[in-house]
């Protein structure tokens, strides 16, 4: 495919309680602001949160799936994480491309993740390598 800055693809994922178990056995983040209903309930958020590399998996599954998709390289990536993301909560993940390197196949990507509500929950870069 011909990619162009401003092309954009979106993955729309709501948060289960499963999902966030399920991360914490791969990961083996066991944090228990991700697990305990009582401990969280203590925390400044209040409730449960996801984690946020889970968020991070989802520019991931863009990456691997959808732009580039088959074949792609994720080579580096920054993210600034702005809100908690609860189960529950649907997250809407965008990433555009901002910059395609005129001498290798490589393109950087804007990244946010929004809540249900247009809160931005995380906003970053993910750098790319691509087959042409």
């Amino acid at each position: 495919m011909n990619w162009t800055v401003g092309d954009s693809r979106t993955l729309v994922k709501t948060i289960s309680d499963a999902d966030v178990v399920l991360f914490s056995q791969v990961s083996g983040d066991l944090n228990p602001i991700h697990l305990d209903d009582t401990y969280a309930a203590t925390t400044r958020f209040g409730k449960r949160i996801a984690h946020g590399a889970l968020l991070a998996s989802y520019i991931s599954n863009i990456i691997g799936n959808q732009i580039p998709g088959q074949g792609s390289i994720y080579l580096s990536s920054s993210l600034k994480f702005r809100a908690p993301t609860f189960i529950g909560d649907t997250v809407s993940t965008i990433a555009t491309i901002v910059t395609i390197r005129p001498d290798k196949p490589i393109f950087s990507l804007e990244c946010v993740c929004k809540n249900q509500h247009e809160e931005v929950l995380c906003h970053g870069e993910a750098v790319v390598l691509y087959e042409p």
